[in-house]
């Protein structure tokens, strides 16, 4: 692609309490994703020059009015300045439910240059789940409150990315004894349906999906239960027939060394833990968030805000340019696909 053709991609800082406004202004002191995305930052510029401050860099970055206004010949950064947060006010490294409302709020304005056609997706740097509900934003999880305001109505869900390898769950963020309820027939079904889409979209051929039991050992033949029987061997058939390659419940505690030595391309977790920390232990600073199912894609360091290592200047940002790399990629296929339908 010819850099006019690259897709426009919105680098939102994230909770400005956190780590986030540092690993944006090193990712844009660097140029990290330059080569496979236009970066306009959505934001505020004292966010990002907080953010240049704990990175120890310098930004030089030129405002504009909205994405499409936006000259990529200039050599400048460019930004959208909200002007909607003062960092000076919140304290760093700390939960802070207005810090919360305003990461909110820049998002939705990120968002509103999608449904306007002006961006082609959004990478966003870590944010707090508590601080946005306790802030206002009554979601569980960022990724219900895209789905709200893009109004979408069909099945969505996280995915994590490492290296390769694309992790899903049948259940997100709900408690355990929830999750248990939700595992079904047709919450698999859907979760596999998913899971094949996004990977498709993502360029992958034929994705490869193993999907993990819900009890110990698989339920060692209904020993120690028979979900495996009567609900998850079941849904793997059918997706099966259904022309998805997916096989199993294989035993949690073993089917992750399949995946990560080659033989799958993704797990289906029946949890979230589950799946969570076999993909941290693998490789917590590498791993990416996306939000499957959206029209708009939405990525994130799999990683958290890291307050116990706000404004020292050690933040690693390897995951959040991975995050943007997979945005790049996915955003493209998505408008190679739209041009030759």
């Amino acid at each position: 692609m010819t850099r006019v053709e690259l897709p426009v991609l919105a680098l939102v800082p994230g909770d400005c309490t956190g780590i986030g406004p540092e690993q944006t202004a090193r990712i844009l002191h660097e140029g990290r994703g330059r080569d496979v995305a236009r970066i306009v930052v959505v934001g505020d510029s004292r966010v990002l020059e907080l953010g240049a401050k704990q990175a120890g860099v310098s930004l030089n970055f030129r405002r504009y009015p909205s994405p499409s206004a936006v000259d990529w010949d200039a050599p400048e950064i460019p930004l959208v300045d909200l002007g909607n947060i003062d960092p000076s006010t919140l304290p760093q490294g700390v939960i802070n439910p207005e810090s919360g409302r305003l990461t909110g709020e820049t998002l939705a304005r990120a968002i509103d240059f999608a449904k306007a056609g002006e961006i082609d997706g959004v990478c966003f740097a870590p944010l707090n789940k508590q601080a946005m509900f306790k802030g206002g934003w009554r979601f569980p999880d960022e990724h219900k409150m895209f789905a709200h305001l893009l109004e979408h109505t069909g099945p969505f869900s996280e995915m994590n990315v490492l290296e390769g390898q694309w992790m899903t769950r049948v259940t997100s963020h709900v408690s355990l004894r929830t999750a248990l309820d939700q595992v079904s027939f047709d919450s698999i079904c859907r979760a596999l349906r998913l899971a094949d889409e996004t990977m498709r979209k993502a360029g992958i051929e034929r994705p490869r999906i193993a999907v993990a039991a819900l009890n110990p050992h698989a339920g060692e033949g209904g020993l120690f239960g028979t979900e495996e029987i009567d609900i998850i061997r079941p849904a793997v058939e059918a997706m099966a027939r259904e022309g998805i390659a997916c096989d199993g419940p294989w035993p949690a505690d073993t089917v992750y060394l399949k995946a990560f030595n080659g033989t799958y391309d993704s797990v289906l977790a029946m949890y979230h833990d589950q799946g969570q920390i076999a993909t941290k232990l693998k490789g917590f600073n590498k791993g990416v968030t996306i939000t499957a199912g959206l029209e708009i894609v939405f990525t994130t360091p799999a990683h958290g805000t890291a307050f116990d290592i706000v404004g020292k200047g050690i933040a690693d940002i390897g995951a959040f340019e991975a995050a943007l790399r997979l945005a790049a990629r996915v955003a493209s296929r998505q408008i190679e696909a739209r041009a030759a339908a």
